[in-house]
């Protein structure tokens, strides 16, 4: 990692992400400012950009991404998203906390059948909706479900991209993420709603009035094209069928969110232009160059000296290798995204399974999940979710800074992993 292709493929990722952070110029101009410079000095190439499933953009995402948003751009003109947010205030009595608990649970068990992107991507306007009636700020809202999409995410093999990964490598089936991560993820998601009371506390300002006006509403009326809203919970409901047999279909998710896009397209009356103007292409082109950064780190061995450090430092100890799986990848899913760390790291667990005695269910696996998947919660750009939401927010005119989302995601992390570390201890270690 000596070269100088190494070196300044770091200092080009340090230098955007620090952009980044700053917020001095936009968080996608620094994502394919680096990603230009990556290809220009040679840390990364056309085919390696383009082209490679494991050093270039991730096609698989943004197709799943810009399926999901045609098809939430064709479900937002039938009023479904109005329905939704009144029906939730009225079964929530207009409480602003128990209308946060109630999105919280809804985005976590939506995460676990879905995946946290598509199920953000189906929430996020209903937020919006559910803030503007009761004079709320979305940003605590929006944030409390990204951290609840990440959790939920966890529990399932179709949940979080990092899972489908670590799913194929280690022969692993849906059955043994609903085994061994979704007591987990449970638990966590009672830790998060205690953790959000007390960290959004100053949000949950209660006006009478609003509360009155909603209480007043006919959530039916709301409905404004009865004929499309057929049409698209039938194709909404065949892409999550979809999803949920990929085991047995085989069609990537993004497939099967571009079938379904163009389905909804074809059978209804709404202009194709329109649609595709609701796709939010910042948020795709902010990903694109995030994947090519990354790709330079990877073609130029940095996240591979990473990782080989990594274990080298776990050696054959399963407890502490295990401990130390799961924090070092909670760190390092919170700066790079967790779907080209879990790539890169699921190859390198393998060996260290086969080290330990081959099992497939191995303890190791469940350390990476869990370390990717909940790590993702601790910066604005570590898990797809976060991002989708910080470019929803921004299209609405509520943007959600990197800090304002990152000092709250630090700490939900923080928590949450600790208490992940204590039960993986409990259940491989104590009560093996």
């Amino acid at each position: 990692m000596n070269d100088w292709h190494s070196l300044a493929a770091i200092a080009v990722f340090v230098g955007a992400y620090a952009l980044i952070i700053s917020e001095k110029i936009h968080r996608v101009a620094a994502a394919l400012g680096g990603a230009a410079l990556m290809l220009a000095i040679g840390a990364t190439d056309d085919k390696s950009a383009f082209y490679s499933e494991h050093s270039g953009i991730d096609w698989n995402v943004i197709f799943l991404l810009m399926g999901m948003m045609m098809i939430v751009g064709v479900l937002k003109r039938t009023g479904m998203f109005e329905y939704l947010a009144i029906w939730a205030v009225k079964r929530a009595r207009a409480k602003p906390f128990r209308v946060m608990v109630m999105l919280i649970v809804i985005t976590a068990m939506a995460s676990a059948l879905l995946d946290n992107v598509t199920t953000v991507l189906l929430i996020a306007p209903v937020t919006f909706l559910v803030c503007e009636r009761l004079a709320l700020p979305v940003a605590p809202f929006l944030i409390a479900e990204v951290f609840a999409s990440n959790i939920g995410g966890t529990a399932t093999l179709v949940g979080d991209p990092p899972n489908i990964i670590i799913a194929s490598r280690a022969g692993l089936t849906f059955n043994d993420f609903l085994v061994h991560l979704a007591p987990l993820s449970a638990m966590l998601v009672v830790v998060l709603i205690a953790l959000c009371r007390f960290l959004f506390r100053k949000s949950f300002v209660y006006d009478e009035d609003r509360a009155e006006e909603v209480m007043a509403l006919e959530e039916r009326e709301a409905i404004k094209n009865p004929r499309l809203l057929v049409q698209g919970l039938i194709v909404l409901g065949l892409v999550v069928v979809g999803f949920v047999l990929h085991p047995v279909l085989h069609y990537a998710p993004s497939v099967v969110a571009l079938l379904g896009a163009g389905l909804l397209i074809g059978i209804s009356t709404v202009e194709t232009g329109e649609v595709l103007g609701e796709v939010e292409w910042p948020t795709l082109a902010f990903f694109a160059g995030l994947f090519i950064m990354i790709g330079g780190l990877i073609e130029t061995g940095v996240i591979g000296e990473i990782s080989n450090a990594l274990a080298d430092a776990i050696g054959d100890s399963e407890l502490g290798g295990s401990m130390l799986l799961l924090g070092a990848s909670a760190v390092l899913s919170g700066i790079v995204d967790n779907i080209p760390y879990v790539a890169t790291m699921a190859p390198i667990t393998s060996d260290l399974v086969e080290s330990m005695g081959g099992s497939g269910t191995h303890v190791m696996w469940w350390a990476l999940a869990i370390g990717a998947d909940l790590g993702g919660n601790a910066t604005a750009i570590g898990a797809s979710a976060n991002v989708v939401v910080l470019g929803i927010a921004e299209r609405n005119r509520q943007p959600i800074s990197f800090w304002q989302f990152t000092k709250y995601g630090l700490v939900v992390t923080a928590v949450t992993v600790t208490i992940s570390a204590g039960y993986v201890w409990l259940r491989y270690f104590a009560l093996a």
